[in-house]
């Protein structure tokens, strides 16, 4: 392969150009998903509750609107106006029980003192559109623009509208980022100026390649979209500098360029098979996530992390023979540090640093199974502030007390006199303000039909009659959890077809599918990866030595999040303990394979140990360091809490490693000599020197 790439390196340029266009195509016609909770199995009962929503009352999508300032006439008009707008289906307020000739005043007080705060009032709009559907956002959009200083739209499809906007604005800058901050590492830790900038001609390509080919998806959700790029970068940049070393040291034995780089394509794909191997499982083992938003983000990664291996044995070498004689004038000498004496002090006080990483073991472990405690659910609280969405959902909690709306489909044929009995024991839950449905509009013995059928039509059709209850607890929160348990049994005593839906009902449905995704996730990576390093390392106790102090590493970076009582995002914690696992085992794997091959050319443990310390430690800095920078930028920058948190994690995890590899890997590797040597293929030979 590597006589073939030198030879039509100028066809592969080429066509990696050509290339370009078509997934600049596929990166623009890709559908980006806004909607996290549109990811949860089909099956559920919410998202059947859901569907038969739209699908029997023609109904999806729902928002609670605040109106200030506003004389019930002119509410009226402002109602009427909202109906207008495209897809809009329902708008129900003082405005429309007014043109259907029922006074506010003639509702129950609950109901009314819900509706009503001083000189706000609230309006419930239903579209005949899913949350996340492009008109469900346009015409969010437009009641907006109806009368902006004077109304506020909440919702979770208002809030996809800010996050779409947000998200829109950061997304190239993420890139930007995260190139800039890179390139400023490889600057400083490599040792020629033009070198970073090819490796990153060679990784924009394979990027894009990447994200015009997930048009095969149809749509990808946009926390793929957001982070995929900065992935592939932090994550991929190893094989651009493997090659690249790989390149330089077989010119210095005197060999053409074409030779060196024919040699170094053969060593980089020897070399990389194993580190990127564990990379691809670390994203595969997403996939398995119940939540479906795993088996998105696993792909499009996984995609991501085979197509920068082939970049790094293609393009990357095509750019470096092509442009050779100006990379060997910009050569200069790197601000990398001699790191014998500390490898010194490691090799020589090993057992003080094994006993450093067993005390920090419990507090780890324990900060570690804590995590679950600081992780957000709340969706609508991963934007700033200052969002629009943010203020309405501010208003609604603070002037009027109000969180969430459950909505509830029950029978048709459900006796009155049942619905009745349910709805005053809805009343009586802990946090339900109040109830809303056709029982609790019309009197007792007052027929349905007296009701005008604009009103009739919100709350019945032909199979459902639909109940509003409306809470005072915040979604993902332990007691709507509670609350949504305390309904779920009541409503069902009175009809077991009864569904309980609603924006809460379909967060907590997530935060118990997340909760087993995470140790579902985290055991097939383990496995996959053991299984990975068995092979390449051809050892039974390296794989648990290897994935010991990764797993110590992640268990660390989880634990720091919880002592420091750092709020997280519900996918940063199943993401990153994957992603930290399959990237930076690679550092372990280096330093393993380099001690190895010291013990067999005849060193005893301690000089092999050094040896292994003094060549890999550069390599995983340099690393590490790329991994660091690539996400610490968007950690920072980025207003989406979901992006912010997991880059944070994984900027954390990588200066972990960097730290965790060399002081708790290498004492491990002397420590358990013996035991290695004695369950590796090719080192039992070794056995009567293990006492050296």
């Amino acid at each position: 392969m590597g006589k073939f790439v030198v030879k039509f390196k100028h066809l592969i340029l080429t066509l990696a150009i050509i290339l370009l266009v078509p997934s600049l195509i596929g990166t623009l016609a890709t559908k980006v998903n806004y909607d996290m909770l549109s990811y949860l199995p089909n099956n559920m009962e919410t998202v059947i509750g859901q569907d038969e929503f739209l699908k029997d009352f023609g109904k999806g999508a729902f928002s609670m609107i605040i109106t200030e300032d506003l004389p019930i006439e002119e509410q009226a008009k402002l109602e009427e106006k909202i109906k207008e707008i495209p897809h809009v289906d329902t708008v129900l307020g003082f405005g429309a029980l007014q043109n259907a000739n029922i006074p506010p005043e003639m509702l129950p007080d609950d109901l009314y003192e819900t509706l009503s705060k001083g000189s706000e009032s609230l309006i419930a709009v239903f579209f005949d559109t899913s949350t996340s559907a492009d008109e469900t956002l346009e015409a969010v959009s437009q009641i907006r623009k109806l009368m902006d200083d004077h109304i506020y739209v909440s919702g979770m499809s208002s809030f996809i509208v800010d996050l779409k906007e947000v998200s829109n604005t950061e997304q190239l800058l993420y890139i930007v980022i995260a190139v800039t901050l890179a390139f400023i590492v490889m600057f400083a830790l490599l040792d020629n100026w033009l070198a970073p900038i090819i490796f990153m001609v060679s990784i924009g390509v394979m990027v894009l390649i990447n994200l015009g080919t997930n048009i095969i998806f149809g749509e990808i959700s946009y926390v793929t979209k957001a982070l995929s790029a900065v992935l592939q970068l932090a994550v991929t940049m190893d094989y651009s500098i493997f090659l690249w070393h790989s390149y330089r040291e077989y010119l210095k034995e005197g060999r053409s360029n074409n030779d060196a780089m024919v040699d170094a394509i053969k060593a980089t794909l020897s070399s990389v098979f194993g580190s990127s191997a564990t990379t691809i499982a670390g994203f595969l083992a997403l996939c398995f996530m119940t939540f479906t938003m795993g088996l998105d983000l696993g792909l499009v990664m996984a995609k991501g992390v085979l197509l920068g291996v082939v970049g790094s044995v293609t393009v990357l070498p095509a750019l470096i023979l092509t442009f050779d004689k100006v990379l060997r004038k910009l050569d200069h000498k790197p601000l990398m540090p001699n790191f014998e004496k500390i490898s010194n002090v490691i090799v020589k006080f090993f057992p003080a640093f094994l006993i450093v990483f067993v005390a920090i073991i419990p507090p780890a472990l324990f900060g570690y199974h804590q995590t679950n405690s600081n992780v957000n659910y709340e969706l609508s609280s991963g934007l700033p502030s200052d969002t629009k969405t943010a203020i309405a959902n501010a208003k609604l909690d603070k002037n009027f007390g109000l969180s969430n709306v459950h909505m509830i489909l029950t029978s048709s044929k459900l006796d009155e006199k049942d619905t009745r009995e349910m709805t005053s024991k809805l009343k009586e839950v802990d946090g339900v303000k109040s109830v809303l449905n056709l029982e609790n509009i019309v009197p007792e013995n007052v027929p349905f039909e007296v009701l005008p059928d604009q009103i009739l039509e919100v709350f019945k059709s032909d199979k459902w009659e639909l109940t509003l209850a409306v809470s005072e607890y915040k979604t993902a929160s332990d007691e709507i959890a509670k609350q949504i348990t305390e309904i779920g049994g009541i409503i069902k005593s009175y009809d077991e077809t009864a569904l309980l839906i609603g924006e809460s009902s379909l967060t907590q449905d997530m935060i118990n599918l997340t909760s087993s995704d995470f140790q579902v996730v985290n055991t097939i990576s383990i496995i996959a990866i053991f299984i990975i390093i068995a092979i390449v390392t051809k050892s039974l106790s390296l794989p648990v030595i290897l994935i010991t102090v990764i797993e110590f590493a992640i268990f660390v970076n989880l634990a720091i999040s919880y002592y420091t009582g750092t709020s997280l995002s519900f996918i940063a914690p199943i993401c990153i303990s994957t992603i930290q696992l399959g990237a930076t085992v690679d550092y372990a794997i280096l330093m393993t394979t380099r001690y190895n091959r010291e013990r067999l050319n005849g060193k005893d443990k301690k000089a092999a140990a050094k040896e292994a310390l003094v060549t890999s430690i550069p390599s995983i800095l340099v690393s590490g360091t790329v991994l660091f920078a690539a996400t610490i930028g968007v950690a920072v920058y980025s207003r989406a809490n979901l992006i912010s948190s997991l880059c944070m994690l994984l900027a954390r995890g990588a200066v972990i490693s960097i730290v965790v590899v060399p002081t708790v890997l290498a004492p491990m590797l002397m420590f358990f000599d013996p035991f290695i040597i004695r369950t590796t293929v090719g080192m039992k030979k070794l056995v009567k020197g293990a006492k050296q």
